[in-house]
């Protein structure tokens, strides 16, 4: 059955046991993780993993959680640690928010339109740049991701952050001349036909050397007879 993310996450409180304990809570369904900030001493937690993965999936980047029961609280999830091969969250930190006062965090770059750049469509490379901006706002503020729109980037031509429009109530804190995007003209490749004549130049004997090893071929069918008939 479908587990639907619901509008408060429920957190358990959790002693300090070591690397031992965190490995029975994920054996368990649970998921350790720590909330922090806020003035307030650190509280390690457990969330059960299936509400986790889907309320990570389908919230912004606040969360409102509840710890043992308790009233909701607004959190911005810092960061994810993630099982090397199955990706599933094995730890989660969190930093307790005031929605009216701003905070610095960091946003995901997402380019957008690279498919009709016409750099792109001339057969150009389009790179990116910075792929994680910093940025200062109020919680209620702070976007999933800030898109950008590369379909005018032509063959050569560079983006910097100056070009890249700030949602509402966000500020960039990183230097406008940084790197966004940018398209580099196609590698040039040598043609089939270069190629099999760089081959035969480097690969073929010479006159001179097909004469050599003829006279070597025949000198050594001579001592060869010679000695048969010795």
């Amino acid at each position: 059955m479908a587990v639907t993310a619901p509008r408060t996450l429920e957190l358990t409180s959790r002693a300090a046991e070591g690397s031992r304990s965190a490995r029975r809570l994920r054996r368990s369904g649970q998921v350790p993780g720590v909330i922090y900030g806020g003035g307030e001493e650190p509280q390690l937690f457990a969330a059960d993993a299936r509400v986790l993965r889907n309320t990570l999936a389908h919230a912004g980047a606040i969360l409102e959680v509840s710890l043992d029961g308790g009233g909701g609280m607004p959190v911005l999830v810092k960061d994810v640690q993630r099982h090397p091969v199955r990706g599933e969250a094995v730890h989660v930190d969190l930093l307790r928010v005031r929605m009216d006062e701003k905070i610095h965090t960091t946003v995901v770059l997402e380019l957008v339109g690279a498919d009709t750049a016409p750099g792109v469509v001339q057969g150009g490379v389009l790179s990116q740049g910075v792929v994680e901006l910093n940025i200062e706002a109020l919680p209620g503020d702070i976007p999933d991701s800030v898109p950008f729109d590369v379909s005018g980037l032509d063959i050569n031509e560079t983006a910097t952050l100056a070009s890249v429009p700030a949602p509402s109530g966000v500020t960039f804190l990183d230097d406008p001349e940084t790197v966004v995007a940018t398209v580099t003209p196609p590698s040039e490749e040598a043609a089939p036909d270069e190629i099999e004549t760089e081959t035969e130049r480097v690969g073929d004997p010479t006159v001179d050397e097909v004469a050599e090893r003829q006279a070597e071929g025949d000198t050594s069918s001579e001592a060869e007879q010679a000695a048969g008939d010795s």
